[in-house]
């Protein structure tokens, strides 16, 4: 396995921060983090261009927290409800996954994706209360009280 040498651009929750030079495998650096514009390879052109740029990143990068705290502060004490189908036991007919709690948390008014909802496990599968962990930056964090309903 060859490893390639970059300089991240943002902050990669369990890779590093910003303007970190790590050592990463590279087909994720030539496929994902490279295109996604998240990191550049490690050569002295590009250390020099990104301490020219390294204000202007850490000013984006201090906007972002801002923005993910202030959604945090809409989200505390907050409990999403959502209805599903059930049986008698409280099985679910399907199941509740990061799409349908994103799509509930932004019914509320507060705009989450999908991919900062982090299950404690796969789906879930049956009704009950459940406590949701959103990742809302790679430095912010918090946990959200899902409701889950029979219909």
């Amino acid at each position: 396995m060859s490893t390639v040498e970059v300089i991240l651009l943002e902050s990669i929750r369990k890779l590093g921060s910003l303007g970190k030079k790590v050592k990463v495998k590279g087909g994720f650096a030539r496929n994902y983090l490279i295109p996604s514009g998240k990191a550049v390879p490690a050569t002295a052109a590009n250390e020099a261009e990104f301490e020219a740029r390294r204000q202007e990143l850490e000013q984006t990068v201090k906007a972002e927290i801002a923005a993910a705290e202030a959604r945090v502060e809409q989200l505390n004490d907050t409990v999403v409800s959502i209805a599903a189908k059930a049986g008698d036991e409280g099985k679910l007919f399907g199941s509740v996954g990061t799409r349908n709690i994103a799509e509930a948390i932004t019914a509320l008014g507060i705009k989450v994706e999908k991919k900062e909802v982090i299950l404690p496990q796969d789906t879930i599968r049956n009704i009950g209360e459940y406590e949701i962990l959103l990742q809302l930056h790679s430095e912010v964090s918090t946990r959200v009280k899902l409701v889950v309903v029979a219909e």
